[in-house]
């Protein structure tokens, strides 16, 4: 099993809209559930893994989101609606026990902004990073750091290019970070 994050941020850094949205649906070229390689990503998934705010807004939804995945919640509350088969914790570390003995060797999807990744990052769980990268400038939002630690250990792993000029990069969160450079590379 990997814990795999993916999120969308604009080219200067954020992960929301000035409005709060994820910064994908604000790409003119998203589909739900189909654009900007998610279907590909979800293949081998078995499970979603999200915090509270992130879950909410599913409620309200004429479809369900996760159809074919086991969902689990982090959360100090269950909220009202919630279905039955959906698994709710308040404690990262029980959540990912539950997490855990339920997966049957499926990756799990961790969705959700950057508070919510570096919490199962610290607990050493995030086993990828994947970030796509949309060609537009949004000027405020939620950015994806400080909530995500620079110090996170990224390695690099791939890029691919997407249709309408988004980047996916893809890192391993297994590595550490390396010190910046007190000069640029070629006054070394």
């Amino acid at each position: 099993m990997q814990i795999r994050a993916r999120m969308s941020m604009s080219a200067d850094g954020c992960v929301t809209t000035p409005n709060g949205w994820p910064a994908l649906t604000a790409d003119p070229a998203f589909v739900s559930g189909e654009s900007h390689g998610i279907r590909e990503f979800l293949e081998g998934c078995e499970a979603a893994l999200m915090g509270r705010t992130t879950f909410e807004p599913a409620l309200a939804n004429n479809r369900w989101p996760w159809p074919d995945l086991d969902v689990f919640v982090l959360g100090s509350h269950r909220s009202d609606g919630t279905p039955d088969h959906v698994v709710t914790d308040s404690d990262p570390v029980r959540l990912l026990e539950k997490l855990r003995s339920a997966n049957r060797g499926g990756d799990v999807h961790l969705i959700g902004g950057p508070r919510t990744i570096g919490t199962f990052h610290a607990l050493g769980a995030l086993d990828t990073l994947e970030l796509v990268v949309l060609p537009m400038l949004f000027g405020g939002g939620m950015r994806l750091t400080p909530l995500l630690s620079p110090d996170t250990g990224l390695v690099f792993e791939r890029e691919r290019a997407l249709p309408g000029g988004s980047v996916e990069i893809v890192y391993s969160c297994r590595g550490s970070r390396a010190e910046l450079p007190g000069k640029p590379a070629g006054q070394r």
